[in-house]
């Protein structure tokens, strides 16, 4: 496969899937070509364990998170970017890398908090900067994918704009990230990316080997949240799983996650799902239990 494009390869096969859309997206690039049968790797966000990784006297750093992941038997961890000290250098990110892979863990990834959406100027150059920052920090980390952000619309600015704003801050990332070996993911996250269609949108603009989306199941609202999240797992690089969902006019309840975890292997994804624990029960209590039924519905 030429791999500077996506559009030319198993188009027959993406047929189902752009049907499926046809009503609410012109067009749009073909699922990434995968063939094998779907492979599925474990690991756990730091930001399951936010509030113990903040605060004046936080009970936790990414050295001791990375431990509790060992001590859970998973095959990665993605390490949150907020929970890095702010005067992390290279020393810090090789260190934490050699600690992982001491106790068997891949890096799965990471992620930046980045605002595509803010127009050219001196914030807009910095969210850009920002980005290539987290990029050469993946590649210290040896961390293969960062999930990015499109942004959030200003008050009064049109969705129009906020699209092709971002549209350019991705594009301009790409190039320096594809040099590093690095990934971006864009997560479904609200605003311009709160519907398959947004996300499709964004994704039929930005053709690149480096390039997918980055799936949260708990993140969209719309009728039926499982077949929103089918739409958009054949461009899946990265899926988060949470526990919790929220249909439009429904309560939040509980995921069915082997239903979740079909539709991954009925779009052949590989590669890991991430838990990004959000609900209010303590982590040190639920996670090891919601670990234990994730790992038998990965196996």
């Amino acid at each position: 496969m030429n791999p500077t494009s996506r559009r030319s390869f198993l188009r027959s096969t993406a047929a189902a899937a752009s049907a499926a859309l046809s009503a609410q997206v012109a067009r749009a690039i073909p699922p990434i070509g995968r063939t094998r049968p779907s492979h599925l790797k474990l690991s756990l966000a730091a930001y399951s364990f936010r509030q113990f990784l903040t605060g004046p006297n936080p009970k936790l750093d990414l050295f001791k998170f990375v431990d509790l992941a060992a001590d859970y038997a998973l095959d990665g961890v993605e390490l949150t970017s907020y929970y890095f000290p702010t005067n992390a250098d290279s020393d810090y990110f090789h260190r934490l890398k050699q600690h992982a892979f001491k106790l068997g863990l891949d890096v799965s990834g990471t992620s930046v908090g980045n605002n595509f959406c803010l127009p050219p100027g001196p914030k807009r150059d910095e969210q850009l900067a920002l980005v290539r920052t987290w990029v050469d920090h993946a590649a210290e980390l040896d961390a293969p994918v960062i999930r990015i952000f499109a942004g959030h619309l200003a008050k009064g600015q049109s969705e129009a704009d906020g699209v092709a704003l971002a549209i350019e801050g991705i594009k301009a990332s790409l190039p320096y990230a594809e040099h590093k070996g690095v990934a971006l993911a864009l997560e479904n996250h609200g605003g311009i990316t709160s519907t398959p269609a947004q996300i499709l949108k964004l994704v039929e603009a930005i053709d690149a080997p480096n390039f997918g989306v980055n799936l949260d199941t708990g993140n969209f609202h719309g009728v039926d949240p499982y077949a929103d999240l089918a739409l958009l797992a054949p461009y899946a690089i990265n899926v988060q799983v949470k526990t919790e969902i929220t249909p439009k006019g429904g309560r939040k309840h509980n995921a069915d996650l082997a239903r979740e975890i079909k539709v991954l292997r009925d779009a052949h994804y590989a590669g890991y799902v991430v838990l990004e624990y959000e609900a209010a029960e303590d982590p040190f209590s639920a996670v090891p239990g919601i670990l234990k039924e994730m790992r038998g519905l990965l196996s």
